[in-house]
């Protein structure tokens, strides 16, 4: 175990640039059996792999083979039996059993297809002697890559990470990180030839730049990911108090003292309510409608916070006061310069002609 966790913490990297290092050997060493389940990892990843920029000119990071993981508890494969491309992912020891559980819970009958379950959908499980599970999940996208273009493309986008956060929580179901790094996009519509798992700006051949879709022209579904921190409780005991444990965002005013116990279900609404806080509010034009519910959603007093239920409640009246003309608006950042904004503004209201022409909604509903 704790050369397990050393090689996470601190790889060792090989003195020749692009060559395995630590933490990837660990796949490479895990190949065969990995595709004996089922999943090809990539040329890179397979034994006896020779670096295809060997003797040529050009830098390794030019090459497909060339690009190293971006993060050493997950690999991208492909299924072998309809060429699916997914990510596997090892579990922690120290959490695993609990992602794992949340996992199949929200992966399994009755919730699996209920319209407001937004948890990604655990495909398999592949057990291996003498190492931790490995869970296998489809190929999924940060939300925010490419950005958000329009207030409707935000709208579609919080209001399905709201109600995704509030159906976990009528499972009774605290996330305790659905921060920036743990939402996602459902590629399928925009990327329909995808993109390469370990570059994400280039193609799935690393010829060329990956080809997209807007959310607009063609709607996304968002996704909760990483319930490593995820924690199910029984409410017939009341309201859970547990120490807090940091996630990605460091931030909540409840967890400055961390041994003091407290609620992990109003530090969720503070979660997504800094989330928009920090990223759209500070940083960007027109966010003004979402100020006095954030306020709200990141107060001190983790008790004055609005429920889940009460934040899609109020986010849902927010949302039908926006005018068609606001929603189709392009949201510009507070440091673009205003040459470029009037050029985008051009390209922009160009684009949206068409998608009015073409009957697209100022809220895109993958729905």
């Amino acid at each position: 175990m704790s050369q397990y966790i050393d090689f996470l913490d601190n790889p060792i990297y090989d003195t020749e640039p692009g060559s395995i290092d630590e933490g990837e050997k660990w796949w490479v060493e895990r190949q065969e059996a990995l595709e004996r389940a089922g999943y090809m990892l990539r040329p890179r990843f397979r034994p006896g792999w020779e670096p295809s920029w060997s003797g040529r000119s050009k830098l390794f990071i030019d090459f497909e083979d060339g690009v190293s993981l971006r993060y050493r508890l997950g690999m991208d494969a492909t299924r072998i039996t309809d060429g699916k491309q997914v990510m596997l992912k090892r579990l922690p020891y120290r959490e695993g059993p609990y992602e794992l559980q949340i996992n199949k819970l929200f992966s399994t009958e009755p919730l699996f297809t209920h319209p407001r379950n937004h948890c990604v959908q655990l495909l398999s499980v592949i057990e291996l002697p003498n190492d931790p599970p490995i869970i296998v999940h489809p190929l999924l996208r940060p939300f925010y890559n490419p950005r958000l273009q329009t207030y409707g493309e935000f709208v579609s986008f919080f209001s399905q990470i709201c109600e995704g956060v509030q159906f976990m929580h009528e499972n009774n179901v605290a996330h305790r990180d659905c921060t920036f790094g743990n939402i996602m996009l459902d590629p399928s519509n925009m990327y329909p030839q995808s993109f390469h798992p370990a570059d994400i700006e280039r193609s799935k051949d690393f010829r060329r730049k990956a080809k997209y879709h807007s959310r607009t022209r063609r709607p996304t579904r968002y996704l909760l990911i990483d319930f490593g921190l995820s924690r199910r409780y029984d409410p017939a005991n009341g309201p859970p108090l547990e120490k807090p444990i940091h996630g990605g965002d460091k931030t909540p005013p409840e967890h400055k003292d961390m041994n003091t116990p407290c609620n992990p279900f109003p530090t969720d609404v503070y979660y997504l309510g800094n989330l928009v806080r920090e990223n759209y509010i500070q940083k960007c034009k027109g966010f003004e409608f979402m100020e006095p519910l954030v306020t709200d959603m990141v107060q001190d007093d983790p008790m004055k916070r609005p429920t889940m239920e009460e934040v899609v409640t109020r986010f849902s009246e927010i949302r039908g006061k926006l005018s068609t003309w606001k929603l189709r608006s392009r949201i510009t950042r507070k440091n673009e310069l205003w040459p470029v904004t009037v050029w985008r503004s051009i390209s922009h209201w160009r684009r949206t002609v068409g998608y009015v022409l073409g009957g697209k909604a100022a809220i895109p509903d993958p729905k």
